[in-house]
């Protein structure tokens, strides 16, 4: 959750709306030569070791403290494997990302883009002439399908919260959607708070709160480690290998969505001193991740079983220590509401404002900040069920933003130079990673919208 990535959206730069119009100015060893980075403006950079501070950060959202309840859908030790494999593959789709932007860098002779700038640059001088047309279209495609995650991941916080104040009031290690009051009444109490954190405009006031966030992930890690080995009972190899298909793409969603930080890795790229060694940063960042998400999922679903809920910390005992870790969670997903809310509201309000005089633009923005912020707790309200709410949000976003959107992408490019290769290989990638993405998306969006809605009624 960090304040330069998409996550916590420093990296979220306005400058970047794409309402230029890309063509191409250069072709083969003239658009390779293309030097992007000097062409860059001068600014403070980030070296390897901080940008791979900066992909771990964003990689490790809230849904990380859920993903050892997507462990109990779908069996631990397939769960264990999987975790690995889509940390692989996550990687893979955000090089994808950065190695096709500097690619295009040199035809179209721009130094930097964002994620939605090269969606857009890529259709529009692309290969396929009958599609250049709705390059904008793609553009605003990849906008809204960010906008619908980062909302999403609002809901999904707006629920963590209220289940830990309520296990709080309650003192009880049972929180249900029932009780006196219901976890629904906690959630609409939210509505002032976050409406109040929402109308922080500015992010150097929530900046700083990316350091604490990373070290309460870290010591929930740890946390989590040490109270599965004191109150499981059994051995690891007696928990169930594999459970069921729906549970398997349930999981699919939450692991997904618990790993992702598709949205950042282009700000991360333009950001860095050598852009060029994004897969060697890639490697070191995603290492971390996986290493986190694996220690929370393996052991808070070894050691609380069957019975363990989301977020991994109404699982721990209440003792001083633990209550003391319940409230900085809490606390930090606070922070995180309002850091992940910035970028799709900033995106939203750019395109709301144009119906408004310039100078009512003060009091507008913050009547929309609070009637957005109203609607996603009125969603929240209505699926409070946070683990199948993250199940959603990795199977629909993830699936498109990770894999549909930077295959076909790269398609574009591999078209007509270098061409398709040896027996159209290329092609057959692009299939094959579309194909899994739209599994995931159709059949993980269907299994955790259904489950999703029978556990919220």
């Amino acid at each position: 959750m960090d304040p330069d990535s998409i996550r916590s959206p420093a990296h979220r730069s306005p400058r970047h709306r794409g309402h230029h119009k890309f063509e191409i100015k250069a072709t083969g060893e003239a658009a390779k030569n293309y030097d992007f980075k000097a062409a860059r403006p001068p600014k403070k950079r980030t070296n390897l070791i901080e940008t791979i501070g900066n992909l771990a950060k964003s990689c490790l959202g809230g849904g990380v403290v859920a993903i050892h309840e997507s462990y109990k859908m779908c069996g631990l030790w397939t769960s264990f494997v999987l975790t690995i494999v889509f940390g692989f593959c996550i990687s893979y789709a955000m090089y994808m990302i950065a190695h096709s932007a500097q690619r295009i860098y040199g035809r179209v002779q721009v130094p930097a883009m964002s994620y939605p700038d090269l969606a857009e640059a890529t259709l529009e001088t692309g290969p396929f002439e009958s599609l250049k047309k709705y390059s904008k279209c793609f553009r605003y495609l990849v906008d809204f399908t960010i906008c619908f995650n980062l909302f999403g991941s609002c809901c999904v916080y707006q629920i963590m919260m209220a289940r830990t104040i309520k296990q709080l009031v309650e003192g009880t290690n049972e929180v249900t959607l029932g009780g006196n009051p219901p976890l629904r009444v906690y959630i609409i109490c939210l509505v002032v708070p976050c409406v109040l954190i929402g109308m922080i405009t500015t992010l150097k006031y929530l900046a700083p709160f990316s350091i604490v966030a990373d070290f309460i992930i870290f010591t929930v890690a740890m946390a989590t480690i040490h109270y599965s080995i004191k109150t499981t009972e059994h051995s690891p190899l007696d928990m169930p290998i594999f459970k069921t298909v729906a549970g398997l793409f349930e999981f699919m969603g939450v692991c997904i969505f618990s790993m992702e930080g598709i949205g950042a890795v282009m700000a991360i790229e333009n950001n860095m001193e050598e852009p060029r060694k994004m897969a060697v940063a890639l490697f070191g960042g995603m290492s971390i991740v996986v290493s986190i998400v694996v220690t929370i999922g393996f052991f808070g679903y070894w050691g609380f079983g069957e019975s363990s809920r989301s977020p991994v910390t109404l699982n721990f005992p209440l003792e001083p220590f633990p209550i003391a870790l319940k409230l900085l969670l809490g606390i930090m997903i606070y922070v995180t509401f309002a850091l992940n809310f910035w970028f799709p509201f900033d995106l939203m309000w750019y395109y709301i404002k144009r119906k408004y005089d310039p100078s009512k633009y003060w009091l507008w923005e913050r009547v929309y900040r609070a009637i957005f912020i109203c609607i996603i707790t009125a969603i929240a309200t209505t699926f409070p069920n946070v683990s199948k709410f993250i199940g959603v949000l990795g199977s629909f976003c993830i699936s498109n933003m990770g894999f549909i959107y930077p295959a076909f992408i790269e398609l574009c490019l591999d078209w007509t130079d270098p061409g398709l290769g040896f027996m159209m290989w290329r092609f057959w990638r692009f299939f094959l990673i579309t194909a899994f993405g739209l599994t995931l998306c159709i059949v993980g969006t269907y299994t955790n919208v259904k489950g999703l809605i029978k556990e919220s009624f």
